[in-house]
């Protein structure tokens, strides 16, 4: 089993390094649970099992790394998605970045994995109703990045179904929208502010001077170790008391020395500044200033030492609710960021593999430490580990006792611990060693963020001149639907022509003094005139679509068979026979019965026409009382 789930692992590294090479895009960074997860999708759809027959797809098949992106990079959003922390932003945050911006200074936003483009444009339409669209056009700067061309491509046409601008308030909806058939489209003149790019937040320098950076759900999906390089790249794209507004999901994610919460409960943070520190190699960060950090806050700093703990530690407060976890807790006891803040009772490690209360309880009364041993915790049917608890008091300079520390400790499985501290120690080493890299080429990046800013311009002027050329096509497609509409009623002419036609071949056959049969290609009666119902007494509807061969009347039918044959096989082009018999009073009739075939313009037989005269010139003799 072990050898099997080898070999997936190599075959998944393979593939992820292959489509890196391919494509450019490095997923490495990305959760592997959730990675696999999505690539599992695409597997099952293309009927491959392992990893290394779906990169042999690829290979074969380039068109299937377009429905790979699609399905990795998750592009779920939404006009002012939580509406709650919308609102905050509204009222609190922007009025304070129009107040610092004030004069002509320009006001720059970004917003990381933009998606469809529902986020740029809500802060678009926010700020446009604060500063007006004249201000907005000349002081706002939205940049809108994203992995995915496809989603870029979508969002610079800035065209929306109705289900898809449902959260959009009804006067923004009618004020900054055009409705045309069955979508809406998003004001022309704000959508020239809004720069969207291709961007890689791991690999590509950020954009700096920004006053308001979203990122929103997007952390969730990255490795702790890629989170530690994207964190600092966001707080270096910050102005000085620049707000990130994250995702409601995002909650431990946060919990950075980088940051300090504006409204923890909509996520929202403002930039902590930072002096240069020390690399742990001794290199300098880009400032080169050796001074020590004092603003870091002393909570931030403990919680980053406790993760770096072997021993699971979770400390409870005096209200009894979680008030820190650290890594080891939240792998081994299963508390995660949601827990934070959650009363402890309600956490099933308060109740297994023992009862805690009771000793926080004496912890926090007598200020002393409890250590409980040989505590049995069961996590599956056949793992049980045995944990040593300790129960330590937090206090105050004071000596009042303000949080338990509750320390975790794995008694029967020491050499397993070894090798995960081997394993973390050499993740953290990864990750310096990537952190390192990542501020050199920060470093160059830098340097190039000048012209890149006026290659976003050029682009912009570039896509101006797409949208008048994108407005020339609405209006050829205009022309074409008119076009459509008099075709139309071209059609609708000639179906009434048609419709006349018929009727007046109807009225035709009706005033023949004879009888006129038609019959299709199997014999089937398509056309019986007045004259049939008056002399044989059956209506239409009583013989349309029924045989020939089984039509009963006053004359011998089995007499034409013989001719119809002729026809048909086109023997002959015409058969006359004379057919005595009675009509439908039972008087004697005699009937010349002329049967021609019912061939289209290309030769192909289509039936038969039986035409019946009725001959006058006879003395027939009285039908018998």
């Amino acid at each position: 089993m072990m050898v099997q789930k080898s070999v997936a692992d190599t075959e998944f590294e393979a593939l992820l390094q292959y489509i890196q090479q391919s494509r450019g895009m490095d997923f490495r960074g990305y959760k592997r649970t959730s990675l696999k997860r999505r690539i599992a999708l695409r597997m099952e759809a293309v009927s491959v099992e392992s990893f290394g027959q779906y990169q042999a797809i690829l290979e074969a098949d380039p068109s299937e790394f377009e429905n790979l992106l699609n399905t990795v990079l998750i592009n779920v959003t939404s006009f002012f998605r939580d509406p709650e922390a919308w609102e905050v932003l509204k009222d609190e945050v922007l009025p304070a970045i129009i107040a610092r911006c004030e004069g002509d200074l320009p006001i720059r936003i970004w917003s990381v994995g933009c998606a469809s483009g529902a986020e740029p444009y809500s802060i678009a339409m926010l700020l446009a109703e604060q500063l007006g669209a004249a201000d907005f056009c000349r002081r706002v700067k939205v940049y809108a990045t994203d992995l995915d061309e496809e989603a870029l491509r979508a969002a610079r046409l800035a065209t929306y179904l109705p289900r898809e601008v449902d959260n959009v308030p009804a006067p923004f909806l009618e004020k900054y929208f055009e409705r045309t058939n069955n979508h809406y489209v998003f004001e022309r003149e704000l959508r020239k502010c809004v720069i969207f790019g291709r961007h890689n937040i791991v690999r590509d320098a950020p954009i700096s001077r920004i006053d308001l950076l979203l990122c929103r759900n997007l952390l969730i999906y990255l490795e702790a170790e890629t989170q530690a390089i994207v964190l600092p790249r966001l707080h270096y794209a910050l102005n000085p008391e620049g707000c990130l507004f994250l995702g409601k999901a995002e909650t431990q994610l946060a919990r950075s020395p980088l940051f300090r919460p504006v409204d923890m409960k909509h996520r929202i943070f403002t930039k902590v500044r930072q002096g240069a520190r020390r690399h742990i190699t001794g290199r300098f960060g880009a400032s080169r200033d050796a001074r020590v950090d004092t603003h870091i806050p002393s909570a931030a700093l403990l919680e980053a030492a406790l993760d770096q703990a072997g021993t699971a530690m979770l400390a409870v407060d005096e209200d009894g609710a979680v008030a820190l976890a650290n890594l080891s807790a939240r792998e081994l006891l299963g508390v995660g960021p949601a827990d934070i803040g959650r009363p402890f009772l309600d956490l099933p490690i308060s109740y297994r593999p023992m009862e805690l209360r009771g000793p926080i309880e004496e912890v926090f009364r007598t200020r002393r430490s409890i250590k409980v041993e040989d505590q049995e915790y069961r996590l599956s049917q056949s793992e049980v580990l045995q944990l040593t608890i300790d129960a330590k008091p937090l206090q105050r300079p004071d000596g009042t006792v303000h949080a338990v520390l509750l320390c975790f400790t794995d008694t029967t499985a020491v050499h397993m611990l070894h090798r995960e501290l081997e394993a973390a120690q050499e993740n953290l080493e990864n990750s310096i060693e990537e952190l390192q890299s990542a501020n050199e080429e920060l470093e160059t990046t830098n340097e190039e963020l000048q012209s890149t800013n006026e290659e976003l311009e050029t682009t912009n002027e570039e896509l101006q001149s797409t949208n008048e050329e994108l407005e020339t096509l609405n209006e050829e497609a205009r022309s074409s639907n008119e076009e459509m509409e008099s075709i139309n009623e071209e059609l609708r002419r000639q179906a009434e022509q048609a419709v006349n036609f018929r009727l007046y071949l109807e009225a035709v056959l009706r005033s023949m003094d004879g009888g006129i049969i038609v019959l299709d290609e199997g014999r089937k009666i398509r056309s019986w005139n007045r004259w049939s119902e008056r002399t044989w007494g059956l209506r239409k509807e009583e013989v349309l679509g029924t045989s020939i061969e089984s039509l009963e009347i006053g004359i011998p039918i089995d007499g034409l068979f013989e001719g119809l044959g002729e026809v048909e096989t086109h023997s002959i082009d015409q058969v006359e026979q004379v057919l005595e018999g009675v009509d439908r009073r039972g008087r004697p009739i005699k009937c010349r019965v002329i049967i021609s075939g019912l061939v289209s313009e290309n030769g192909v037989n289509l039936g038969s026409v039986l035409l019946f005269q009725k001959l006058r010139d006879e003395k027939l003799a009285e039908p018998v009382a």
